[in-house]
């Protein structure tokens, strides 16, 4: 699965790991994080998001 950068401070969500923190579950692709949800570092949200490499 694709994992996503925070174009604002980095933080990197990988699915394969999830988001503890926000109760995002393993497993869970980066397009079907909820509309509401926030990066756990610098709370931005996931427009804000770009694909790594």
């Amino acid at each position: 699965m694709q994992k996503y950068i925070c174009d604002v401070c980095g933080y990197i969500y990988d699915p394969a790991q999830g988001d503890t923190a926000g109760e995002i579950k393993p497993g869970i692709p980066f397009e079907e994080l909820p509309p509401d949800w926030v990066c756990p570092l610098c709370g931005v949200g996931t427009d804000n998001f770009s694909p790594t490499d």
